[in-house]
């Protein structure tokens, strides 16, 4: 039954033309448009090597949280949870099944990306499990807070906060604008949000070849932590 649900909720967003520029085609339209380009100044010869984790970051909060948060805030709206709670699939399963979903358009996302970042001379470096950790960490944290906002907030109030919480950390998350940009104080607070602890996390692996960035891990664990703990406790399905 898990499988059978995270399949249609795949499908879903694969049909569905604003979830998949959301989660797809604005990440790679970004990363062609300022790697080909100089309409950013970097500091690096090497824009792609910069961007791509930046890029995968965004690509994760994308799936995770703005997409989750919209499709399940108006699922919740149109009493669509209410209906599957009533089937034999259990809310655990229910769960399980979104969170399935998430994982697989992610990795269709990383492997679009990936391919594209290569087209363009990226070249990676770094343990790939440390990335997968990272990635893995950022989606428990984004779909912690996603399904917290589509769970108390309306669906059009989902909407609206979703797509602002998007712009906003993509400005300011360090996913094409490097941090030490901002001001000392400013740099230190931004550090700390999720999609700027996920691209930086991932930049230390792929670009510099970290092995283990404990830092961004750290804060990105904190995050999962509370916003999973959050979401189980005010997670609202009807």
């Amino acid at each position: 039954m898990i499988m059978a649900q995270a399949g249609y909720e795949f499908r879903a967003v694969l049909r569905n033309g604003e979830q998949l520029l959301l989660t797809l085609i604005i990440p790679v339209v970004l990363l062609t448009l300022f790697s080909a380009t100089s309409l950013l100044d970097l500091g690096t010869a090497r824009r792609v090597d910069f961007l791509t984790p930046g890029i995968l970051a965004l690509a994760v909060m994308s799936t995770a949280f703005t997409g989750q948060a919209i499709g399940t805030g108006f699922e919740r709206r149109y009493g669509v949870l209410k209906r599957l709670g009533a089937t034999p699939l259990p809310r655990g399963g229910l769960i399980a099944a979104k969170t399935l979903s998430v994982v697989a358009v992610e990795a269709v996302q990383a492997a679009v990306v990936c391919a594209v970042a290569l087209v363009l001379g990226w070249h990676p470096h770094g343990d790939p499990l440390s990335a997968v950790v990272l990635l893995l960490l950022g989606t428990a944290a984004f779909s912690g807070f996603g399904l917290l906002m589509a769970g108390t907030l309306r669906a059009e109030a989902t909407l609206a906060a979703a797509n602002l919480v998007y712009i906003l950390l993509l400005a300011l998350g360090g996913v094409v604008f490097p941090l030490d940009r901002f001001p000392g104080a400013v740099r230190t607070v931004l550090e700390l949000l999720p999609i700027s602890a996920l691209a930086e996390g991932l930049r230390q692996v792929l670009q510099h070849g970290a092995a283990f960035p404990a830092g961004p891990l750290a804060v990105l664990a904190v995050w999962a932590a509370a916003g999973l703990a959050l979401s189980a406790r005010f997670f609202r399905w009807e």
